[in-house]
C-alpha cells in the first residue's frame, strides 16, 4: 500500500451565504471555482485524519495545471463547527498516498444539494486527468 496513490473522490461543503458562521471563507470551498482539493480532513483540528505530503498534493496540482482543471484548495469548515472525514483517514493508515478532492456542495446531506454544473466538469476533468498521468 506505501507505493500507491488515490484521490478520495468525496464532495465538500461549499461556503454558504445562509450559514456563513459555520465556513471560514478564505479557507473553504466556494460553489463555481472548480473541483476543491483537501490535503487534509478530520475534525478537532486534524485529530483522526489524513494528511497529504506536500510533495503528492504537487503532483496532483501539476497533472491539473496540465489538464487545464480550474481547482481550488479548501478545508473541512472552522474546526468543531462541521467537517468531519472520509474513507481517505483508513487508506492513509496504511501507507497510502491520498488526498480528498470533489465538487463543493451547498446544503450537503439536506434533502435537495446543490452542486455547481462547472465544479462537476471539472471534477470529471480533475478525476480523468488522474487516472491519465503516470503519477
Amino acid at each position: 500500500m506505501t507505493s500507491t496513490r488515490a484521490v478520495s473522490a468525496d464532495v465538500t461543503a461549499a461556503v454558504d451565504p445562509d450559514y456563513p458562521e459555520v465556513h471560514d471563507r478564505r479557507n473553504n470551498a466556494l460553489a463555481g471555482y472548480g473541483i476543491c482539493l483537501k490535503k487534509y480532513t478530520g475534525h478537532g483540528g486534524k485529530y483522526a485524519a489524513s494528511d497529504a505530503s506536500a510533495e503528492y498534493v504537487n503532483l496532483i496540482r501539476r497533472a491539473w495545471d496540465a489538464a487545464g482543471v480550474r481547482w481550488q484548495a479548501g478545508s473541512m469548515g472552522k474546526v468543531d463547527e462541521g467537517g468531519g472525514g472520509t474513507v481517505a483517514k483508513y487508506l492513509a493508515a496504511l501507507g497510502m498516498d491520498i488526498v480528498d478532492a470533489g465538487p463543493p456542495l451547498l446544503s450537503m446531506h439536506a434533502p435537495y444539494e446543490i452542486a455547481h454544473k462547472a465544479d462537476l466538469y471539472m471534477s470529471y476533468r480533475a478525476y480523468q486527468a488522474f487516472y491519465s498521468t503516470s503519477l
